[in-house]
């Protein structure tokens, strides 16, 4: 075969590829209703529809010489022949082999750039061989190519839509539709997206010629001050001048106070100049703003999809899984017609798939085990989609299954690590939920085909989250699953927040950000060797954007005021307030990749390009809150920095009754370069504060004579020492206890069960 008749056929069979994928979906789709109708009036409009449409698609494979799918295509059209004729009745087997024989031809067309290999023409022959046996049994004694040459004759070998087929996508008639390449699509939005740059860009000038405006007005206002003195000493000037005879010499200051006056003139001539181009600036960048949203927006819908595109394998997939699982399943689908992008449509598949799948094997029960417990013998699992907040897409998959065993979900992430027991069990039902989104927990004992090895819905979070959506999932015992996504409809342009941190700008996805708010260092507080704010009457985890992107340390704009903005960020069922230096507003933002030699950066998700033309990092947020949670305490350092600046030391008191403990505190610090005092309850250490300066107390709880949560109580309650800082480090770690330290007014709160030197040392260096 010459180079030009191999590219015309491969040319031809990617053509013939997205024409077979829409016959057969037809043929599934209606095979699927035709097994749901009972009566022969229902029944025939349906298998005239599968009969063409397998018509269609023979002819299809004839003209690229496909024998294998034309002779596999020729027999399900003899079978449906005789349905039509009445010659053959209609079985659940016969049902079976039909379905059996378009999985077949999905699977060798799935890549049919070249004839399917010999395997999968075995497999379309056995099945041949299957439907010849259906219609001889039903009498029909025509040799095949009879059969074929009068279907033929019968039905015009047409590959276009018939009268009787379904329309075009989202109802459109053929006169108002056309097939182009996805890639030229894709191509004509990357252009229409490089225009957002233009627009932020122009939205920057008409700022910058603003503050230009802003600053003649300015100069303006300073010489309506100064005018009057300037004219007072002008006609002083020109008095002494006529008496003194002395006019010659006021002539110098005479001509600066007139090149005062015009120079005066020409920034008011200015002003008003500037002004008439800022206005019409400002009005080019409202009609170029407006101009590109609508290309945008337009483009956008072009690479829409409605969710029935994807929606509609979902029948057959649950209606195959229950054949092999011996249960009966109903699907429920809601909001088919809601349009997302394609792109993210693509993405979406596979975990949808898997999310079916683990309704279908987890969730819900066989019909014996359903009605046993009262429920109906076939279970329902729903996908239903909605639109939110307008430019967002809710997915629900819902099952009326047996839902999760919270129990089950803490042991499996206990076994691998994730979590020690004691965590397990302190945890709530949605924290221990959550769980179930990490590599390798799972609630099935037994690892399967279909499930079992605690990667899928790991796999799902991950995809949703790359796209720049939420997943979360809730359960009723005994009653069902929901698995709830939010994601945005278009790809590559959201809303971000920008934000500084020391000399450099990066962007938060807005839809990971909960809300903005700006603390006092005060309210700060260390519990369990973490930093932690209250927000809403909870302890949030606090992460420095700074430490955990490791930049260069500096003293923060915001540490200088006493106060810090902070953005609370939810990802993966968690949340954590992240410290930044400035947060500056919220833009659209316009995606640009890192390219392939960057493809994977660690907290980094991509890149953008801003107004001012600077390029700013688009922060990845599962990573950032990933790294935040692995980032190490660092040794206190800064405790030498401060000896050798001030050379004075850090005094701490120790207050502990277990001289064991006490000594190791001691030594501790001591070794880190502070001067430490030890008593050995809490009413010694209070009478040790008259008598003492100290920078930090570091206090067990359960004492005698006086707690460490009284101890805390009484130096907040009293003026001279109510700034003091406080670090509690005792054996009790329940919730319960960890409260009551916060309450009293602790600073920190250190478990002796994961005490670390350098987690104590890292919380006092922050304190003092």
């Amino acid at each position: 075969m010459a180079p030009k008749d191999s590219d015309v056929i491969k040319k031809l069979l990617a053509i013939f590829r997205v024409e077979a994928d829409e016959h057969l979906a037809v043929i599934s789709a209606r095979l699927l209703e035709l097994e749901r109708v009972s009566t022969d009036a229902g029944r025939m409009p349906l298998i005239e529809v599968i009969f063409r449409e397998t018509h269609s698609l023979k002819g299809a494979a004839r003209s690229v010489n496909l024998t294998a799918v034309e002779s596999l295509c020729q027999s399900m059209e003899n079978v449906l022949s005789g349905l039509k004729r009445r010659a053959v009745a209609l079985s659940p087997d016969i049902c079976d082999l039909l379905h059996r024989s378009v999985n077949s031809l999905k699977g060798c067309l799935a890549a049919v750039e070249s004839p399917p290999p010999a395997d999968a023409q075995s497999t379309l022959a056995a099945l041949t061989g299957q439907l010849d046996d259906v219609q001889r049994r039903a009498g029909g004694k025509k040799p095949r190519a009879a059969a074929r040459r009068e279907t033929s004759s019968r039905v015009p070998a047409a590959t276009t839509s018939t009268a009787e087929d379904p329309p075009p996508v989202s109802g459109a008639s053929l006169a108002d539709t056309v097939r182009i390449q996805t890639a030229k699509l894709d191509s004509v939005l990357l252009q229409a997206e490089e225009l957002l740059a233009a627009k932020l860009a122009a939205g920057q000038r008409v700022g910058e010629l603003n503050a230009i405006t802003a600053l003649l007005a300015g100069r303006r206002k300073d010489w309506t001050k100064i005018q009057p003195a300037l004219r007072a000493m002008q006609q002083s000037l020109e008095k002494d001048g006529k008496h003194n005879g002395s006019g010659h010499k006021a002539q110098p200051a005479m001509r600066l106070f007139d090149l005062l006056e015009r120079d005066n003139e020409v920034i008011h001539s200015l002003e008003h100049k500037l002004t008439a181009v800022v206005a019409a600036a400002a009005q080019d960048q409202r009609s170029l703003a407006g101009m590109v949203d609508t290309l945008l927006e337009d483009t956008k819908k072009t690479l829409m999809l409605p969710f029935s595109s994807l929606l509609d394998l979902f029948p057959k997939l649950v209606r195959d899984l229950s054949h092999d699982q011996g249960k009966e399943v109903e699907l429920a689908l809601q909001g088919k017609e809601i349009e997302i992008d394609r792109r993210i449509l693509e993405e979406m598949k596979d975990p949808l798939i898997h999310l079916v799948r683990n309704c279908m094997d987890h969730g819900i029960e066989t019909p014996a085990i359903r009605v046993k417990k009262k429920k109906p013998p076939r279970g329902t699992v729903t996908i239903s989609i909605a639109t939110k907040d307008g430019n967002k897409a809710e997915i629900l998959i819902e099952d009326d299954g047996e839902g999760i065993d919270v129990s089950t979900v803490k042991s499996s992430a206990s076994k691998l690590g994730i979590v020690s027991h004691g965590e397990a069990e302190q945890l709530g039902e949605q924290e221990a939920l959550a769980l179930i989104f990490q590599s390798g927990v799972s609630t099935n004992p037994i690892i399967t085909d279909l499930s079992g090895r605690g990667l899928g819905l790991a796999i799902v979070r991950e995809k949703v989250e790359k796209l720049g959506g939420v997943v979360s999932v809730e359960t009723r015992r005994g009653a069902g699953t929901t698995f709830r996504m939010t994601l945005p409809l278009t790809l590559a342009t959201f809303r971000g927040i920008l934000v500084r941190v020391e000399d450099a700008l990066f962007v938060i996805p807005a839809t990971h950000v909960e809300r903005v708010a700006r603390v006092g260092l005060g309210e700060i507080k260390t519990v369990e060797n973490k930093e932690t704010v209250q927000l809403d009457g909870r302890a949030v985890a606090l992460a420095r954007l700074g430490d955990v992107l490791g930049l260069p340390v500096k003293r923060t704009s915001g540490e200088a005021k006493g106060a810090a903005q902070i953005l609370v960020v939810g990802v993966a069922g968690k949340r954590m307030a992240l410290l930044a230096d400035e947060i500056l507003g919220e833009q659209e933002v316009l995606v640009k990749p890192l390219g392939r030699q960057l493809s994977r950066v660690r907290n980094i998700a991509g890149a953008t390009m801003l107004g001012t033309g600077w390029v700013a990092p688009i922060l990845n947020v599962h990573d950032v809150v990933k790294s935040a949670a692995k980032s190490a305490a660092t040794p206190a350092t800064a405790v030498a920095a401060s000896r050798e600046t001030t050379g004075k030391k850090p005094s701490i008191l120790v207050a502990e009754d277990s001289i064991t403990a006490r000594t190791l505190l001691k030594n501790i610090l001591d070794a880190a370069g502070y001067r430490v005092k030890t008593v050995v309850d809490g009413m010694e250490a209070f009478m040790a504060l008259k008598t003492d300066t100290f920078d930090l107390v570091v206090s067990d709880v359960d004492m005698p004579r006086m707690s460490g949560f009284e101890l805390t109580a009484k130096i907040r309650a009293d003026k001279h020492y109510s700034a003091l800082p406080v670090v509690l480090v005792t054996a009790l770690e329940s919730r319960e206890d960890r409260e009551r330290g916060i309450d009293a007014g602790a600073n920190a709160y250190i478990v002796k069960s994961s005490f670390d030197q350098s987690n104590l040392l890292e919380v006092i260096r922050r304190l003092i």
